[in-house]
């Protein structure tokens, strides 16, 4: 039998430039640099992010997995359209599963827990106060992830995964509205409020809330009836 050692070796510098190419592409779909509909020109990818081809290739069908790319016959890759019904589905399934993380977060989490919750918190608003929105959204992932996982929903945080490049997109439309700078906060403080004092059915019907009126942003911000907010930048 041969030594497969060689052929399993990850070639991390590699790795790390997909890696960083990937975040920044996508990081740009989510704070709309380009719009949907947009093509995304492998050449012109190849420029502006510094990496080669194969490079661009492999990103452009990685976020097509994501579902916030796709192919188009005769005209190549874009930047995908979220319809109505996609976004409505995205936000019904947030709400049975981050109600149900929210319940089981108040009955089983410790003090540890709710104390990670706040710094992630404290990150929301900085992120606000900065109008940085990469910082809002790696923080708000990061307090959804604590408040599932202490609740022993990792299950449901995977499904959650599954879905987080389209629910970043979502989140980017409506923290980016206006007005949402201060209640966005608001609701995730009245959300950790509950939970810190483990009362399961507050805590699962402020993040019902939370989510409810998110949905209803992110349908306007599709429909274009609120504007979003130009201050909000994603720092290079």
């Amino acid at each position: 039998m041969s030594d497969g050692s060689q052929s399993l070796k990850v070639d991390r510098e590699i790795r790390t430039l997909r890696g960083l190419a990937l975040e920044k592409l996508r990081y740009a779909i989510v704070s709309m640099q380009f719009k949907p509909g947009d093509r995304l020109v492998e050449r012109t990818l190849v420029e502006q992010l510094g990496v080669s081809r194969t490079v661009v290739r492999e990103v452009l069908r990685h976020l097509e997995t994501e579902g916030l790319v796709e192919s188009i016959p005769h005209q190549g890759p874009i930047v995908a359209r979220l319809t109505d019904s996609i976004a409505e589905q995205i936000y019904d399934l947030r709400s049975i599963l981050e109600a149900a993380a929210a319940r089981a977060c108040a009955e089983r989490a410790t003090d540890a827990d709710f104390a990670r919750l706040g710094v992630a918190l404290e990150e929301i608003q900085a992120g606000y106060e900065r109008h940085d929105i990469k910082q809002i959204l790696d923080a708000t992932t990061r307090f959804y992830e604590v408040m599932f996982l202490s609740g022993g929903k990792d299950v449901a945080w995977g499904i959650v995964q599954t879905l987080n490049a389209r629910i970043t997109y979502l989140r980017a439309m409506t923290i980016s509205s206006a007005g949402r700078n201060k209640k966005g906060p608001e609701e995730m403080a009245q959300i950790l409020a509950a939970l810190r004092l483990r009362d399961a059915d507050q805590a699962e019907a402020t993040c019902l809330a939370h989510v409810k009126k998110a949905g209803e942003i992110a349908l306007k911000v599709l429909h274009q009836e609120i504007p979003m907010n130009q201050e909000m930048t994603i720092p290079s």
